[in-house]
C-alpha cells in the first residue's frame, strides 16, 4: 500500500531510495521482500542502499543515474538501423520503382517487417519512436497545387468581383451556379458519422454499384449571393447545359422573380467547364431561350480554368449541404431533397429544392447558324470568359 501511494510521485532515483529505505527498515531479508512486493530488481534496491550509505559515486545535478547506465538504445546496439529506416521511407516517398514498399502502405508494421528482412530486430512501436525522432509524422495529402496558372487569373477574379459589386449596387440579381457531385441513390455508404445507438450503425451495401431502378442523382445549384439563398434541382438524367439552364429558370420562377421584381439584368458566375462551361455551345443557346422568356439581359462571367473551388456556391452552399447529410444513406431522391432543403447556417442560409424528372439527352449538337443567331455581346476583356446575352424579342416577363 505504501508503494502504490508513492510510486507515481517519484522519479527513478527517488523510487530506488524509497525502496532502499524500506528494505533497511525491514532488516534481514528486507531487500528480497521489497523486491517481491514492488517488482523492483534487487540490484536497483542495492544501488539505493549504496546511495543512502554514501558508498556510490555522487551524481551530477539533474541526473538520476550515472552516465552510461540503463539499457542501450536500439540504434546503438544495431548500428545502421536509423539509416536503413530512413532509406526505406525516403525511397517510397520519391516513388522509386525499386523501392521495397512501393506497393504497400508505409505503416510502422510494414516498415518493421521490411527492417526485419534486413536483419534488424525492431517492433512497430520502436519504428514509430524512431520515425518521430527523424522528423516524420502522419500527414494527409494537401490540395495546394492548381497546375499552370493562367496569366489573367487575378484580373478575371477582379473583373468578377467588380461585376458583382456593380450589379448589387443597382439592385440586380447575381448568382453563382454549379453542379454538385453526382450521388448514387440507394442504401450506399455516405461519408461521415451521425449519432446512433451504440452498436447499431446504419447498414448499407458493401459495393457501390448503381441500382438500375434508382440510378444517380444530379444536384445542380443556384446560389443568390446577395440574399444568401439557394435553389437546387435534383436531376434524374444527364448533367447537360439544358438541365443547367432549366435549374436557373426554376430558381428565377420560384425565388428570383419575387425578390427582384424590377430586375432587368442577371449576372451568372460559373466554372469554366462542365455543363455550364465557357466553350459549351448549348449553354449559350439555352441561355438565349431564358433571356427571351424572362426579358433579362444575362451576363456570364466564368472563373478561370482550375479555380472551381473559388466559386462562391462551393463554400457558401454546397459545403453545408455535405455537412448536413454526412453519414446518412441517400436512399431516395425524396430523402435527398429533404436533406438539402433542411440545410441552414448561422448566417441564415435558406435553400429550396425539388426533383427535376425531365430527360436531358446527351449529344445535342448546335450548328454554326444557331450560334450566329444569338443576340450576344462579348466583353473586351477575355470575351471567351465574359459575355452578355440579350433578349432577341421583347416578351412578357
Amino acid at each position: 500500500m505504501r508503494y502504490e501511494a508513492v510510486a507515481g510521485h517519484f522519479d527513478e532515483r527517488g523510487l530506488r531510495l524509497w525502496a532502499a529505505s524500506e528494505a533497511r527498515a525491514a532488516g534481514r531479508g528486507g531487500v528480497s521482500a521489497v523486491s517481491r512486493i514492488t517488482g523492483l530488481a534487487r540490484s536497483t534496491i542495492n544501488r539505493g542502499l549504496q546511495d543512502l550509505e554514501g558508498a556510490a559515486d555522487e551524481l551530477p545535478a539533474g541526473r538520476i543515474r550515472r552516465r552510461g547506465g540503463g539499457r542501450k538504445a536500439a540504434t546503438v546496439k544495431q548500428p545502421g538501423l536509423a539509416k536503413a529506416l530512413l532509406a526505406l521511407v525516403a525511397s517510397a516517398t520519391r516513388g522509386d520503382p525499386e523501392a521495397a514498399l512501393l506497393w504497400t502502405s508505409r505503416s510502422v508494421r510494414h516498415l518493421a517487417a521490411a527492417l526485419a528482412e534486413r536483419g534488424y530486430r525492431v517492433s512497430p512501436n520502436l519504428v514509430g519512436r524512431l520515425l518521430k525522432g527523424l522528423g516524420f509524422s502522419l500527414q494527409a495529402n494537401a490540395k495546394t497545387r492548381e497546375g499552370l496558372q493562367h496569366p489573367d487569373r487575378d484580373r478575371q477574379f477582379e473583373h468578377i468581383n467588380d461585376g458583382i459589386a456593380r450589379f448589387q449596387r443597382r439592385g440586380q440579381p447575381t448568382i453563382s451556379v454549379d453542379t454538385k457531385k453526382k450521388e448514387l441513390v440507394g442504401d450506399f455508404k455516405n461519408a461521415g458519422r451521425e449519432l446512433r445507438r451504440k452498436g447499431r450503425p446504419a447498414k448499407v451495401r458493401v459495393h457501390d454499384f448503381v441500382i438500375p431502378s434508382k440510378g444517380r442523382a444530379v444536384p445542380y445549384g443556384v446560389y443568390d449571393i446577395a440574399a444568401n439563398q439557394g435553389w437546387v434541382s435534383v436531376g434524374v438524367d444527364h448533367d447537360t447545359a439544358a438541365f443547367a439552364v432549366e435549374s436557373i429558370r426554376r430558381w428565377w420562377r420560384g425565388m428570383g422573380r419575387k425578390r427582384y421584381a424590377k430586375a432587368r439584368r442577371l449576372l451568372i458566375t460559373a466554372d469554366c467547364g462542365g455543363s455550364n462551361g465557357a466553350r459549351v455551345r448549348l449553354w449559350k443557346v439555352e441561355l438565349q431561350k431564358l433571356a427571351n422568356q424572362t426579358g433579362l439581359a444575362i451576363t456570364v462571367a466564368h472563373h478561370p480554368p482550375g479555380t472551381s473551388k473559388w466559386n462562391r456556391i462551393e463554400h457558401r452552399m454546397f459545403a453545408f449541404i455535405s455537412q448536413n447529410w454526412r453519414g446518412k444513406p441517400l436512399v431516395s431522391h425524396q430523402v435527398m431533397v429533404q436533406l438539402i432543403a433542411a440545410t441552414t447556417t448561422a448566417t441564415g442560409l435558406d435553400i429550396a429544392c425539388a426533383i427535376d424528372g425531365q430527360r436531358y439527352p446527351k449529344g445535342t449538337t448546335v450548328s454554326d447558324a444557331q450560334l450566329k443567331a444569338l443576340n450576344i455581346r462579348f466583353d473586351d476583356f477575355h470575351p471567351d470568359w465574359n459575355y452578355t446575352i440579350h433578349p432577341q424579342n421583347p416578351s412578357k416577363r
